[in-house]
């Protein structure tokens, strides 16, 4: 097992750096020795914060296949726009490079048959970070339903619940790939917060499968009203009609029965919510009001907001034990915490050269309902076969 492992970035955009700085460069066990973007002062910016904190400066290029060059690399991680994001990660594994991309949707089905291909051939892992599968609600309802808290699990919900105006209508000005995406897109464009912890609370691949799925989406009317009220002053934008729904809606069938509901909704005004929702034949959880409902326990005909917040109540039984240890070691990095334990465990992986715990058939097949999604959506909310990245192994996966 390796004490320290050196690694390559690739993608310094806000959501790069923010790893860089609140992470990375705070872990001992990890060296910084390339770094790459498109923008010059992107480049500067990291590379100056890896020389404040490490006292040397890393290699910097605009060409990512001269990270995957670099011998001494040990591991990749991808944070670049969404299109970017496969096309990068089977480059790292041909380079031999364990590799840990960023979230978002797939373009095509084609892209993620060749995500699988390319691990199948190399046996080089492949991580997506996503890092709600490390949040702690998440991590312990998860093992509330594996003590069988809730009984048989029946129906599960998710969303992406965000109001994202400000930064669509800016991406230009910003750099960010989310303006090109709304104008030219229709279809659940950010999937994987939402499905990534209910996965693994289905077994999804492990067991279980999703096999089909029906989209529809709103019509897109937010961004026009928001674009005409605090930026008429660009009026190329403000002329343009977007494709993106305001919500879009996306119900998945799952081979042993369960079904899924997922939600984007981004450009309308609102709070910020996953919407994480389990249910079960003894009870449920609900994110939106931090609540447990256990049958027997509580009474369905009473007041329930006097009990809005109970969730915590089942901490001291139920966290979970990563959870458990992070709080006695201190919990660092963004996102809660979650940050912090999603590279740390894929770091973890490259260290023992093991299987990283989220893997390329979790990133495929997640990823594609984006594309998937679309296809729906765009033929009036017909059903989807959801394809088997696993070719039936799902079946004795473990």
């Amino acid at each position: 097992m390796k004490e320290k492992i050196k690694i390559g970035m690739i993608g310094l955009g806000g959501r790069g750096m923010g790893l860089l700085r609140l992470v990375i460069l705070n872990m001992s066990d990890v060296e910084v020795v390339a770094l790459c973007d498109r923008y010059e002062d992107r480049q500067t910016k990291a590379a100056d914060k890896v020389e404040e904190k490490q006292g040397s400066r890393p290699f910097v290029t605009i060409d990512y296949q001269e990270v995957l060059s670099i011998d001494e690399i040990d591991a990749v991680i991808i944070s670049t726009s969404w299109a970017d994001h496969i096309d990068i990660a089977i480059a790292s594994m041909e380079a031999g490079k364990y590799v840990a991309t960023e979230v978002g949707g797939a373009y095509s089905v084609q892209e993620c048959w060749r995500l699988v291909e390319a691990y199948e051939r190399t046996k080089i892992p492949c991580m997506i970070l996503e890092n709600c599968c490390y949040g702690r609600d998440e991590l312990m309802v998860l093992n509330m339903v594996k003590q069988g808290l809730f009984g048989e699990i029946v129906h599960c919900a998710g969303g992406y619940q965000h109001d994202l105006r400000d930064e669509i209508a800016y991406g230009y000005e910003n750099r960010h790939y989310r303006l090109d995406n709304y104008i030219n897109r229709n279809c659940e464009n950010y999937p994987t917060h939402e499905i990534g912890p209910i996965a693994r609370i289905l077994d999804i691949n492990r067991g279980n499968r999703m096999v089909s799925l029906v989209s529809m989406a709103s019509k897109a009317k937010g961004m026009k009203e928001y674009i005409k009220n605090e930026k008429s002053h660009d009026s190329e934008l403000a002329k343009l009609d977007f494709m993106q729904g305001d919500i879009v809606t996306t119900i998945i069938k799952c081979a042993h029965g369960e079904t899924i509901t997922i939600t984007l909704d981004t450009t309308l005004p609102r709070y910020y919510s996953r919407g994480f929702t389990v249910r079960g034949t003894k009870g449920m959880y609900t994110e939106e009001n931090q609540s447990v409902y256990i049958d027997g326990s509580h009474d369905h005909y009473q007041s329930w907001n006097k009990n809005w917040g109970n969730a915590e109540e089942f901490r001291e039984k139920y966290e979970h034990p990563i959870w458990s240890k992070f709080l006695e070691e201190g919990v660092q990095g963004g996102h809660g915490g979650a940050d912090w334990l999603v590279l740390a465990d894929f770091f973890e992986s490259v260290k023992k050269g093991t299987q990283t715990p989220l893997d390329v058939y979790d990133m495929a097949s997640w990823m594609c309902i984006s594309t998937l999604s679309e296809d729906s959506i765009a033929m009036g909310g017909h059903p989807i076969a959801i394809p088997d990245f696993t070719n039936g192994k799902w079946i004795t996966r473990q």
